[in-house]
């Protein structure tokens, strides 16, 4: 009687896992206290993984997903909190022009925050997107400082050049001693003194020193600046509206 086939050993796969109806290989990675933006970047790096075959592709999941769903969160949550600061302060100010003077802050504590990123070789990871969330509010608020201030000025008769520079020069203390008090206790984070695990303090430290940094010196001379071209731009719409008034009520007459 003959063999019905024949037998052989051979090595093969004890399961085989599938995405979307797609066979699946999970790599697995510890980060042993690393960022995971720059063991992200490493493995991108790597040839194998810039070269894949015809009909491979990469799929993020595990923390690395997590970090891109909470990254678009983030960004979400930071709009809308932008645009909450500005209803807010449109109804303590009743104007719709002044607030974006205050908001004006936010992009000089953003270049602050991410430079010194870059000069430590860090990545922009979500301990530096919190750091980010945390100094707007700082940074708001030293803006409604000598805004406020401004404003209150005027409203008792004073010009505005004087204004703004009163503003600046009596506020100038609180601005600064609240950034020294705040960048004082966030200097030993940043420095790695606290212990423990340095990656997820660390970045969020230097963003909000960084930024706090930069935007009180900067806001010190830019908000007056854009201060003044807000109140131009305000003074030219209303000679503006005042004069289609005017023009409206001759036409009207008899």
């Amino acid at each position: 009687m003959e063999m019905p086939g024949q037998f052989s050993v051979a090595i093969n796969t004890s399961e085989i896992n599938r995405i979307d109806r797609a066979r699946n290989v999970t790599l697995s990675v510890e980060l042993n206290g690393r960022i995971l933006g720059d063991v992200n970047r490493e493995a991108q790096a790597l040839s194998a993984l810039r070269q894949l075959p015809p009909g491979v592709y990469q799929v993020q999941q595990g923390e690395l997903q997590q970090s891109s769903e909470l990254f678009e969160s983030f960004a979400i949550a930071m709009a809308i909190g932008v645009f909450c600061v500005y209803a807010v302060l449109v109804l303590l100010f009743h104007d719709f022009l002044q607030p974006v003077t205050i908001l004006m802050a936010l992009p000089l504590a953003l270049g602050g925050a991410l430079v010194p990123l870059l000069v430590t070789g860090m990545s922009f990871s979500m301990p530096a997107v919190i750091g980010l969330i945390l100094l707007m509010g700082i940074v708001t608020k030293n803006s409604i400082l000598l805004v406020e201030y401004a404003i209150m000025s005027r409203r008792q008769g004073v010009p505005r050049f004087d204004a703004l520079v009163d503003a600046c020069h009596k506020r100038a203390r609180p601005i600064i001693m609240t950034t020294i008090a705040m960048g004082a206790g966030m200097i030993p984070v940043a420095l790695s003194l606290t212990g423990g695990d340095p990656s997820f303090r660390q970045p969020m430290a230097i963003v909000v020193i960084g930024g706090l940094l930069t935007s009180t010196f900067l806001s010190l001379f830019v908000i007056p600046t854009i201060f003044t071209l807000i109140d131009d731009l305000h003074i030219a719409f209303k000679r503006h509206f005042v004069s289609i008034a005017a023009d409206a009520q001759t036409l009207a007459k008899p």
